[in-house]
């Protein structure tokens, strides 16, 4: 039986026709969540992107708090606890679950 996240990344690769890797899907959720479509982005604007992204799924868990937009219509988030140390193994483990969460809350999976 398929895992939530091997029935995310078979649908995620039906949808836009490539294999999409973890840090796409941050990329894909961060330009969800900011509303704009998808154009060419200079390597500072990716990685703003999926930390729009990394806070927008890490919110539910309690370690952001949504602080509102900025007059580009940018979100930003306050931090209201800090992440316990996490080995790598772990850190994925959190990213991927929330990842699913996310997708799941958007009827996707």
């Amino acid at each position: 039986m398929a895992s939530d996240w091997e029935i995310l990344q078979t649908k995620l690769k039906e949808r836009f026709e490539t294999e999409v890797d973890y840090d796409s899907i941050l990329f894909l959720i961060g330009l969800q969540e900011l509303g704009k479509p998808f154009k060419k982005y200079k390597k500072d604007q990716k990685l703003e992107v999926m930390h729009v992204a990394i806070c927008t799924l890490l919110e539910p868990y309690g370690f952001y708090e949504f602080a509102g937009n900025d007059e580009e219509g940018w979100p930003h988030w306050n931090l209201k606890e800090n992440l316990p140390f996490l080995d790598a193994k772990q850190q994925n483990k959190l990213i991927i679950d929330s990842i699913i969460d996310y997708f799941k809350k958007e009827e996707f999976i």
